[in-house]
């Protein structure tokens, strides 16, 4: 992420880069670890290792990028399939925000958890309001229903009078306001910060990595004050899509089936139904004459030479040229 080459910097002398030949003597953005040097891990050993003979799975953590041992992340791994990115132990210290997002968002280590003074510490336990507030929400639901409904059977009635359309007109527009209604930014809204209600709330930080579901990324806030904590823990790219790892499988996947397309199929799929079944003719009578005059030699047991080739080619014209020349078309 975000590296450049050392090729013409201070690290090479007499060396210039090819691509940048203006380049800076150093790279400031790039960031060396143990894994330039043959290392990974927090037991800072090679991979494959020789020395190890426990069968282990290595994950990347997406925030520093070096790959760990999943028996050394402080925390067994989901079952495989059920997470799709990890941040490492050190990150997860680093980006200390991230536990108020892990309790709500992030997929439960296999571990077995005797209490919250055992594994890790409760911070803010401050979300009893919030609950007799939800509770109310869900207890009044019903009864707004039943409201609804009341005014649909109302505003069905049939009306004789001006006055009448005019309130079942009315009652139209504010039911349909009430079942889809209509999205207004406050500017208290657009600098809500999704964070500062996590933090609020009860949330466990315990000293694991942590394992993450797909789409996660796109529930961190991005409010002013976010961003600007993700830019001095250079850590901006966890709100970017496109950074994820299933972007790049996307990528890689899409690069890969490029590579497998065949020209000769394109260039069918761009002609018309006559075009194709003329090309399609002409291949597999070219692959047909070719393997006759090939086999010849074959069983003569001598070497083909460009002269050979050249010469199959000008026949192979002439037979062409002279099967056209015989065709005769008819307009009815």
């Amino acid at each position: 992420r975000n590296f450049r080459c050392d090729c013409g910097n201070s690290k090479f002398k007499n060396l210039q880069c090819k691509l940048l030949p203006e380049k800076g003597k150093v790279n400031s953005g790039n960031k060396y670890n143990d894994n330039f040097y043959g290392l990974y891990c927090t037991c800072k050993r090679p991979y494959p290792d020789p020395e190890d003979e426990i069968p282990d799975e290595m994950i990347q953590c997406i925030v520093c990028e070096d790959w760990f041992h999943g028996r050394h992340l402080g925390a067994v791994p989901p079952e495989s399939g059920d997470f799709h990115e990890m941040v490492c132990q050190a990150c997860m210290n680093h980006c200390h925000f991230l536990w108020a997002y892990a309790s709500q968002l992030a997929v439960p280590a296999l571990t077995k958890v005797n209490s919250l003074e055992d594994e890790g510490i409760v911070l803010k336990v401050e979300e009893s309001e919030e609950q007799k507030k939800e509770v109310k929400k869900e207890g009044g639901a019903e009864h707004q229903e039943t409201k609804e409904e009341k005014q649909t059977e109302q505003f069905n009635e049939p009306s004789t009078s001006s006055g009448s359309e005019f309130l079942n007109i009315y009652g139209y527009c504010s039911m349909f306001l009430q079942k889809f209604p209509v999205e207004t930014k406050t500017t208290s809204e657009s600098s809500f910060c999704k964070l500062k209600e996590l933090q609020s709330k009860q949330y466990l930080k315990k000293d694991t990595a942590t394992f993450w579901p797909s789409n996660w990324r796109s529930k961190l806030c991005t409010c002013e004050d976010c961003l600007k904590m993700y830019s001095e823990l250079e850590v901006q790219f966890l709100t970017d899509e496109c950074d994820t790892v299933l972007a790049y499988e996307n990528k890689g996947t899409s690069d890969q089936e490029t590579e497998r397309r065949d020209p000769l199929m394109d260039t069918l799929n761009s002609m018309n139904r006559v075009q194709q079944v003329e090309l399609i003719c002409e291949y597999n009578d070219l692959k047909t004459e070719l393997t006759d005059y090939l086999r010849r030699f074959a069983d003569e047991g001598t070497v083909v030479k460009r002269e050979d080739i050249q010469h199959f080619f000008e026949e192979f014209q002439s037979r062409k040229r002279r099967r056209t020349n015989r065709m005769q078309y008819y307009c009815s």
